[in-house]
């Protein structure tokens, strides 16, 4: 007894001290790489090979490195989007640019098949390297950027204090805690979220949102949505001409979706249990009371879509039979495959980040936010930064970067069980996972399933969502669509530039592997995916269409409260 005392004593000591320590390291653990490059260090020494072959990198290539120089295309054969201007064809800007892919693919070599070292400990060196290399490109330079010269030449200097005068607003407002430049244009409930509808319900956890007919007429089934409770819904219901929760009304479907709590401090007890109870069942709850006696084709968005599958594999296992589909739009269910965000979780960080979330009750989006950054850093950083502050220029806000900007945090308790049970430890998908004290299996869904994988996605790789074929007895419909996590989710008809591809795995047909998957299915070029959605869940749901549904139900539990957007939606 007198010993388990002493375990706490010094567990609290540690706890304390980790967490002052997470703020200052902004919730990254200072050990975590630590070790990773201690690994690839060790395993090199001990390859002579591989380090005579990093030795003689610049004579083995030097033949290529010659004809990259003289080819007219530019810089990496000018397909390299980081040098495709004119100017990158110049000397010596070109002599930069091609010293600077050189080095990237030395980096890769040396990162790259060095015997013994694991796959995870190979991604997370190179991830790292990478993020150095990012750092030091040409690019992100003034006297090595010939467009910065070329615009500081032509402006006489103007662009170089516009860049400055950008750079102190963006701080400003990034202390202050004020959303990014030109997002005061979009306004939650003004021109954005603004789908006329009503909360018909409202718990702890979230409110309940049925949307208004447009149609005469409906179809019988009504489609539930479950966003991730990492982003606030209105990723679905964005400008009117790209809301599919808009466009789907259009099409005679009854809508509800899910708006999540923005957790604050006092909320750091909510956990997988109570967001399965309070959010996933009590909406299917509600939707079966507002709509008696029908089923519902229930639908998950990122995390969304993973609290859809194990609310589906729980009511399979309760003999719940009040769904008629799943959708999964970006979701995973398997994490072994996850990709670079995996980088981010490992039993070390997890640890630590756990501390840090016990300090503040939260995770703050911006913890999330930087990791997502870090995943594409020329994209969504070095580029903002050249383009911001170097040029002088500001990108044009458009209704997805005012959303990306609106971020939620994550309960304490949630996001702890989040990447413990599901990220790390896979236990959703071998079995292992309990809600509410009892397990719950995938294999035991047997709904139809039509799946959404995006061609870019760092977040969700499409690979990992393709594992539904492998986790339920389904019969799978599999959707992979141009764009990235968010983006090629957000795919309107007349959307310029998108296609998808569309395969079906019929029930009691063999597993297809993705590359096999990838020569069976069928190119719709200069299409949105949403018409072969809703196309598929029309086919599962009644022939015939009935009369639109009340709103809520008037004097009962479900009465509608006020109107859309909610008020959960508007807490900063």
């Amino acid at each position: 007894m007198q010993n388990e005392k002493q375990e706490s004593i010094f567990d609290a000591i540690d706890t304390k001290f980790q967490a002052q320590l997470s703020v200052l390291t902004n919730g990254t653990s200072p050990v975590a790489r630590q070790d990773d490059l201690f690994a690839w260090i060790n395993h090199l020494s001990l390859a002579p090979g591989k380090l005579l072959e990093l030795a003689l990198y610049p004579l083995a290539h030097g033949h290529e490195i010659m004809q990259r120089m003289g080819d007219e295309k530019g810089p990496g054969g000018g397909k390299d989007a980081r040098f495709r201007s004119e100017n990158w064809k110049k000397w010596p800007w070109r002599l930069y640019a091609e010293n600077f892919i050189t080095t990237e693919a030395w980096w890769h070599t040396a990162t790259s098949n060095v015997p013994g070292l694991g796959d995870q400990v190979e991604r997370a060196v190179s991830f790292a390297g990478r993020q150095v290399i990012d750092a030091m490109s040409p690019v992100n330079f003034p006297l090595t950027n010939p467009d910065v010269v070329e615009e500081t030449v032509r402006t006489g200097g103007a662009n170089c204090i516009k860049g400055m005068m950008n750079a102190m607003e963006d701080m400003r407002r990034t202390m202050s805690g004020e959303p990014p430049t030109e997002s005061e244009g979009f306004k939650v409930g003004e021109n954005l979220a603004i789908t006329p509808g009503k909360v018909v319900y409202r718990n702890h956890v979230m409110e309940l949102i049925q949307y208004s007919p447009t149609t005469p007429d409906v179809y019988k089934e009504p489609v539930l949505v479950l966003p991730a409770w990492i982003m606030k819904y209105y990723i679905l219901d964005l400008s009117p001409k790209n809301s599919l929760i808009r466009w789907l009304i259009e099409q005679g479907h009854t809508v509800f979706i899910v708006s999540w709590l923005n957790p604050v401090a006092e909320d750091r007890d909510l956990g997988m249990d109570d967001y399965y109870r309070l959010g996933a069942m009590a909406a299917i709850d509600a939707v079966s009371a507002i709509i008696p006696n029908t089923k519902i084709h229930l639908t998950g968005y990122c995390l969304g879509g993973t609290l859809a599958l194990i609310a589906a594999a729980a009511m399979a296992g309760n003999k719940d039979d009040r769904l008629q589909s799943l959708t999964l739009f970006a979701s995973q269910g398997d994490f072994t495959e996850a990709g670079e965000l995996r980088l981010f979780v490992t039993e070390s960080q997890v640890a630590f980040l756990k501390k840090f979330m016990w300090s503040k009750g939260y995770l703050d989006a911006k913890q999330m936010l930087g990791a997502f950054q870090m995943l594409r850093s020329h994209d969504l950083i070095w580029m903002r930064i050249v383009h911001n502050y170097l040029l002088g220029q500001r990108d044009k806000m458009i209704d997805l970067m005012a959303w990306n900007a609106d971020a939620t945090r994550m309960p304490y308790k949630m996001h702890s069980e989040y990447l413990e049970k599901l990220f790390l430890h896979n236990d959703f998908a071998e079995g292992r996972l309990t809600i509410e004290d009892s397990s719950v299996a995938p294999e035991n869904i047997t709904l139809p399933i039509f799946a959404v994988g995006t061609e870019k996605d760092h977040v969700v790789p499409w690979k990992s969502a393709y594992k539904v074929h492998i986790m339920t007895s389904s019969p799978v419909t599999f959707v992979l669509t141009n764009g990235g996590h968010n983006a090629g989710i957000i795919s309107e008809p007349g959307h310029r530039g998108r296609y998808y591809r569309v395969h079906e795995r019929k029930a009691g047909e063999p597993y297809i592997d993705p590359s096999r998957w990838l020569a069976h299915s069928t190119l719709n070029q200069s299409k949105s995916w949403w018409g072969e959605w809703e196309s598929w869940v029309a086919a599962r749901s009644s022939s015939e269409r009935v009369k639109p549904p009340q709103m809520g139900t008037p004097g009962g539990l479900y009465q509608p409260i006020c109107d859309a957007p909610g008020t959960y939606v508007l807490k900063k």
